[in-house]
């Protein structure tokens, strides 16, 4: 069975982001890189709420990052990806798979599939569907 893992950077009084989405506070150096490679080398598949995925498709599939960093591009380009939107009726960054409902039954048979992990990366509004569910591990 997968675990459900989430990643996220979150400031001491429990927030993701700042106004408007900023995550200029984030502190990203050679420390997050090697925890950020650790945990896609762990993960089978990405798992992600509109939000998030609209920055992540963005960012990583550019040349200039896959140029830039082509270990963690390359794991975020190439893992597989579920995205959970309601208001998108398709996911163009590649190894996406698109569910518009149903987050609990969905995950619970992507729990049953066999391989790595399934981590969720930002996602607060998931994180919280699936922690009233009991469903992150």
């Amino acid at each position: 069975m997968r675990r459900i893992i989430t990643s996220n950077l979150v400031s001491l009084d429990g927030y993701l982001a700042g106004p408007g989405g900023d995550l200029s506070w984030h502190t990203v150096n050679d420390e997050f890189f090697r925890y950020a490679e650790d945990t896609l080398n762990s993960a089978g598949t990405l798992l992600f709420g509109r939000i998030t995925y609209d920055l992540m498709a963005s960012y990583w599939p550019t040349e200039t990052v896959k140029k830039n960093d082509p270990v963690i591009a390359g794991k975020m380009n190439g893992l597989p990806k579920i995205l959970f939107s309601k208001t998108l009726e398709r996911a163009d960054w590649e190894n996406t798979t698109l569910f518009n409902s149903d987050l609990k039954k969905n995950i619970r048979q992507l729990k049953q599939q066999p391989g790595k992990d399934i981590v969720v990366l930002g996602s607060g509004t998931i994180v919280s569907a699936l922690t009233q569910t009991d469903l992150i591990d």
